[in-house]
């Protein structure tokens, strides 16, 4: 059912969201994160294995809750963006935004004409309830959707300020692992460039005024990037609690079953 953005509401009330990637497309997965208290969903198209539909199960599953349904895309490709906006997501996430005229497009992506380039659908649409609140949401969607450009590399750093100042977005999420791939130390959050570029990114970004979005990075917890001036933190994924709950378990019978260093 077409609501008012609850992650849009947190955030413009100064209080900061607690996110997880979903990636398995699991319509029961996105229903359990929500029941946990998760503040949004986030189901990833650009890394994850969940497709259209199975997306469509997942926003269903989340929209008797207050988690908010997000969708990180492909690419900044206006068809796939027009694809996921009807389904009804309340986020998307747009990788790799180096410029101004990245944003631009993406935000375009997002917007009926005039505005954009977005192709109008919303009389028979998933997000306008199939044509029920087709008045409603055209008039208050695309204020109610938030829109999230992800800065991954070290021209975007230096890009931000002009990034920032695009007329519709609302998130720079800085995304630490392609920054730190984009001056060849993939990965190597120990090293002093990577950690300093990483850092200059966020306060690039809480300089421009625009809501910081952030991966835990630097040996930091979720708890750490808020207190670091993260307002919306994307912390866990489906995966990553799935598979180090089991092998914490796995690990505790074996060493209580006698295995040598509690392996399976």
């Amino acid at each position: 059912m077409y609501r008012d953005n609850p992650l849009t509401a947190k955030l413009r009330a100064g209080r900061p969201g607690l996110g997880c990637w979903l990636t398995l497309g699991d319509s029961a997965t996105a229903e359990i994160l929500g029941l946990a208290g998760y503040d949004c969903v986030l189901m990833d198209h650009e890394h994850g294995a969940i497709d259209l539909r199975e997306t469509l199960t997942c926003l269903q599953a989340l929209s008797a809750l207050p988690a908010a349904g997000l969708i990180r895309v492909p690419w900044n490709d206006p068809v796939y963006i027009k694809r996921v906006l009807d389904l009804g997501v309340e986020g998307v996430m747009v990788p790799s935004v180096n410029s101004a005229e990245e944003a631009r497009a993406a935000v375009a992506a997002c917007r009926y004409p005039p505005g954009g380039v977005r192709g109008a659908a919303y009389p028979i649409v998933r997000a306008a309830d199939y044509g029920l609140a087709r008045d409603r949401y055209r008039q208050t969607g695309e204020g109610n959707l938030l829109i999230l450009c992800q800065i991954e590399s070290a021209q975007a750093v230096e890009a931000v300020p002009d990034i920032a100042a695009v007329d519709g977005v609302d998130v720079l999420f800085v995304g630490p692992y392609d920054l730190s791939g984009s001056i060849g130390r993939l990965g190597r959050f120990d090293d002093p460039e990577v950690a300093a570029l990483v850092r200059r990114a966020e306060r690039a970004v809480k300089d421009s005024g625009r809501w910081l979005g952030a991966l835990p990075s630097l040996g930091r917890t979720p708890a750490d990037m808020v207190r670091d001036g993260a307002d919306l933190v994307i912390a866990g994924s489906d995966v990553r609690l799935l598979r180090d709950a089991a092998r914490a378990e796995v690990a505790a019978f074996r060493t209580a079953a006698g295995d040598a260093n509690g392996e399976p």
